[in-house]
């Protein structure tokens, strides 16, 4: 105000909140992000059903898909949602971890603010975010990677929490069959597992155990004539970028044909260009033909009439993976194509699986592209099992990146980290020992909630890991089967380092990013929020939160 005249900054409809206002209900919606997959975390966590505005339904248990299919308006909830995108795109598993872990942070951090500026908890957690990533890495166990049944205990832990853990042997062998096979090593010595190049193709019918790997690949089309074998052994295949048609002029053109005999040499004409485009092809040697545009009906006479196995319309990253998988080239001109373009495979067969027919490529001499044909009882079986089976190939390529650097599961590295914390924080001194403390209470959420999830007394299971990590039992965690601290080392609960430290960095820095804001500023919308009123102002959620957290719109 100045002489009672108010002064206006921000446009008419723009609604501000700040200070404490702002961390409270920045932190609330942040703990309701983390509230809604709580219940999900463990091998007995439960399922969410979500139903999209078209009627749609997933049913899951994987962080990252609940919240990929909530929608979310709160910013600082989707900034939550960014730490399970994150985690999920880098290691494929543990973000319902990093989420609960940042919501609990947050928490254990608005119980401080009153006494300790913003500021100097965010340092605290940094700091014990760094000693937490060194003590994980100096209690981190190696397994021999170059033995499966050592390998498989990896994508097993991870699948224990999935619904398809029924059959999790058969997708851990699975899983690990192909990262064996994609596996290349780096010109520096190391090794990389890219899961792009494992093809899922889903089909209805079966079960769970008819998923099988296909050491090759399938895809999902076709032969374009009825008159071509069905089969063709010891293929060899010409990949084409190019249509196996007549070129249509760049420009517009008109052709006026008077004479009737002109129409025949013309038509002739046509025919002999598609004739030679398969004469060029028979000539490379080529037995099998996939092209990613189309193939005339006249060529597909001719190829058939070749005795060629042909597929048109294929897509780009299947015809790149059988590119890696048949050590064939793709090429974009015919002129080009000759026997050392051409790929190999055993087995090129037209198979039925369900209604649909498909092209398989099986026996490729050492393939680095491969397919896992996943089978189930129903629509939601199949996504649940893909689900799974993402995740339990991101955890055995991150094993196998790392050198087969792992840590023990069921909450053992959060509570020795806790408590090696907790005995470190003094040297730290200062409120910032405050902060630290509280990172490290944070870190117990994890062996609490697999506690609660399994219908145990979650204060007596956290008192027993403490007296045992305080005994030097750095690998005793919480078995929820049968209630009770057992060494998951040896009963083979095995998680990625990796993992585990990208969980913790990741709950970090969003909490310490929601934690430094003070001030929020929404602009008046022009056709009003969703949901909201026509004014626009704050998106839903952003004020007027209840404590019982339900308040947040989804």
């Amino acid at each position: 105000m100045l002489g009672n005249q108010p002064i206006i900054i921000l446009k008419e409809g723009t609604q501000r909140d700040r200070g404490r206002s702002a961390q409270s209900n920045n932190i609330m919606a942040a703990r309701a992000i983390a509230d809604a997959v709580r219940s999900t975390l463990g091998p007995r966590g439960m399922d969410k059903m979500l139903v999209d505005s078209l009627g749609d339904v997933v049913i899951t248990n994987d962080g990252a898909t609940i919240l990929k299919e909530i929608d979310v308006e709160h910013p600082a909830a989707k900034m939550v949602i960014e730490v399970s995108k994150a985690q999920d795109e880098e290691v494929g598993d543990g973000t319902t971890t990093a989420v609960v872990l940042a919501g609990e942070l947050l928490k254990n951090a608005e119980d401080l603010i009153e006494n300790v500026h913003p500021t100097l908890i965010v340092k605290g957690y940094r700091i014990a975010a760094d000693k937490a990533v060194e003590i994980l890495k100096s209690i981190a166990v190696e397994v021999n990677t170059k033995s499966d049944k050592d390998l498989r205990i990896i994508p097993t832990t991870a699948m224990y929490s999935k619904s398809a853990s029924t059959d999790k042997e058969l997708l851990a062998d699975i899983s690990v069959r192909a990262i064996r096979a994609v596996t290349e090593t780096k010109d520096d010595g190391g090794v990389v597992a890219d899961i792009d190049n494992i093809q899922i193709i889903k089909k209805q019918g079966g079960s769970i155990a008819d998923t099988q790997l296909i050491e090759g690949i399938i895809v999902d089309k076709e032969r374009v004539h009825s008159a071509m074998p069905r089969s063709m052994k010891n293929g060899k295949i010409a990949l084409l970028n190019l249509a196996l048609e007549v070129k249509k002029p760049e420009v517009d053109t008109t052709i006026q044909i008077t004479d009737p005999s002109k129409l025949a040499q013309f038509l002739g004409e046509e025919e002999n260009i598609l004739r030679r485009m398969v004469e060029q092809v028979q000539d490379s040697g080529a037995t099998v033909v996939f092209t990613q545009k189309g193939i005339d009906d006249l060529a597909q006479h001719f190829l058939a009439k070749a005795g060629i196995y042909a597929v048109r319309r294929v897509k780009k990253s299947d015809l790149d993976k059988l590119e890696r998988a048949t050590g064939g080239r793709i090429v974009s001109n015919l002129d080009d194509l000759d026997k050392q373009d051409l790929g190999k495979a055993e087995l090129v067969e037209e198979r039925k699986i369900g209604e649909d027919a498909m092209t398989f490529v099986t026996g490729c001499p050492k393939p680095t592209s491969v397919s896992i044909l996943i089978r189930g009882g129903t629509e939601h079986v199949i996504d649940e099992v893909e689900r799974t089976l993402h995740d339990a190939l991101g955890v055995t390529s991150t094993v196998v990146e790392d050198g087969g650097k792992v840590l023990a599961g069921g909450g053992a590295p959060e509570v020795e980290v806790a408590l090696r914390l907790r005995e470190w924080a003094p040297q730290v001194g200062g409120r910032e020992q405050l902060a630290i403390e509280a990172f490290a209470d944070a870190l117990e959420v994890i062996p609490r909630t697999l506690a609660e999830n399994a219908g145990l007394d979650a204060i007596n299971i956290l008192v027993d890991l403490r007296e045992a990590h305080g005994k030097k039992q750095v690998t005793a965690g919480v078995n929820v089967f049968t209630g009770k601290v057992e060494d998951m080392k040896k009963n083979q609960v095995l998680e990625p380092l990796k993992g585990k430290v990208q969980a913790i960095r990741g709950a970090t820095e969003v909490a310490t990013m929601i934690l430094r804001i003070d001030d929020v500023i929404a602009s008046k919308s022009s056709k009003g929020a969703k949901g909201g009123p026509p004014g626009g102002g704050m998106p839903p959620g952003m004020g007027g939160m209840g404590g019982d957290m339900g308040g947040m719109d989804f």
